[in-house]
């Protein structure tokens, strides 16, 4: 099982499209394919998306800072996920709350969720309301919520490549990587079996580029970013 990286201008189908304030999805998230999170552009500045909520279990890691995975926590909100928190540092997370806002009755918006890094009932996903159960639980997280059902993806997010790690960067539907030092691209190389060119890329990334990598996936891209998201993130950068 993969995730295809899709690209817009290409007829990949139609994804479920998802109800979410109008306001919202201007504030955090650039238009993209229904469904889709857009992770990126392409070499020619097309938008490239990642069907990550979708109707069957998906497992996304993502290694590198906090930026990028507080980035795609807001797109995925953004078109209609409700999105679950698991971290050891609440304080880290508290753009998404804000982003989400309030509702009527003036309580915090349920559509994003910060938990601790234990067993917590989860809110059940449905393709009118897919589910992103976010994981910072370090470089060997425990699997505390693996999905297990249609429309839930867990994203885990690894500050950088642990031996321990191996077996959940190997479940991975799709791997989102950030610049890595020498060492770390070497470690890479071993878990995914990546030629010494690709190893080399790894250590040479600037600080908005990433690397989607899944079954025969091997995609540079570069990190987009809206006046919002700034507003609410800083710039597009490497680390936290």
């Amino acid at each position: 099982m993969s995730l295809r990286l899709r690209d817009p201008g290409r007829n990949n189908g139609v994804a479920p499209e998802f109800t979410v304030d109008p306001k919202l999805l201007d504030a955090v998230s650039p238009s993209g394919d229904r469904g889709g999170i857009v992770v990126g552009s392409g070499l020619n500045g097309e938008p490239l998306t990642i069907s990550a909520l979708r109707a069957m279990p998906t497992r996304i890691v993502l290694v590198g800072g906090l930026y990028l995975a507080r980035q795609v926590a807001l797109r995925a909100m953004a078109v209609g996920a409700w999105v679950v928190i698991a971290t050891g540092r609440p304080a880290a997370w508290q753009v998404l709350p804000q982003a989400a806002g309030t509702g009527p009755n003036g309580r915090p918006s349920p559509l994003a969720q910060i938990r601790r890094l234990s067993p917590v009932e989860l809110p059940r996903p449905s393709e009118d309301a897919p589910l992103l159960v976010v994981t910072d639980g370090g470089p060997t997280p425990q699997d505390l919520f693996p999905p297990r059902s249609p429309w839930q993806t867990t994203v885990y997010v690894l500050p950088y490549l642990h031996p321990q790690a191996t077996t959940i960067a190997n479940a991975a539907d799709i791997v989102l990587m950030q610049r890595l030092p020498v060492g770390q691209a070497e470690l890479a190389a071993r878990i995914w079996r990546l030629p010494p060119q690709m190893m080399r890329q790894l250590t040479t990334l600037k600080d908005d580029q990433v690397v989607a990598l899944g079954a025969n996936l091997w995609r540079p891209l570069r990190l987009v970013t809206t006046a919002k998201e700034q507003q609410l993130l800083g710039p597009v950068r490497r680390g936290d």
